[in-house]
């Protein structure tokens, strides 16, 4: 009985491994799986010889001295509500340049005579900023926010579009 027990397990081991040599090496995913994959080629850009300058929507002076305007002011209340929340000196100046920026670019619109008065307002940002700059624990930020306050509505009284239109090169 002894002896029927062995081959019985030795029919067992070779039926099981027969069937996973069989499934190992029949399966198609087997084989696919260790297969070397053919490599891709690199798909060339081709260059642009005659590159073409993209113009964008033509806009007038109007248009161009209304937008520095609104970026100026919006850059200019920025500035006061910083110094009234006693935010960063940092900050304030990033305004105060943004700010002047936008003067800069409004007054390369101006005529000559405009451009004379409009530089007085620059030159008493560019103290304000000076101010600001030595002012390091924010003392002085209510001085400074009522000097900002009061150049905006200055600025905004003698600059609007109406009183400009005429002033425009």
């Amino acid at each position: 009985m002894r002896k029927i027990n062995f081959s019985l397990k030795q029919i067992v081991l070779l039926v099981t491994s027969y069937s996973l040599l069989v499934t190992s090496f029949g399966c198609e995913a087997f084989v696919r799986k260790f297969t070397r994959k053919p490599k891709r080629e690199k798909e060339t850009v081709q260059m642009v010889l005659a590159p073409e300058e993209y113009k964008g929507p033509q806009m007038t002076k109007e248009e161009i001295y209304r937008k520095y305007l609104l970026y100026w002011q919006s850059w200019q209340d920025e500035l006061i509500n910083s110094l009234s929340d006693n935010g960063s000196v940092k900050k304030h100046l990033d305004c105060l340049n943004e700010a002047l920026n936008n003067l800069g670019h409004i007054r390369a619109l101006l005529n000559d005579g405009k451009q004379k008065k409009l530089d007085v307002y620059i030159s008493q940002l560019n103290e304000l900023k000076d101010s600001i700059a030595s002012d390091i624990y924010n003392a002085d930020t209510a001085r400074n926010s009522a000097t900002a306050e009061r150049i905006k509505r200055v600025i905004l009284r003698h600059f609007s579009y109406s009183d400009i239109k005429d002033c425009l090169i």
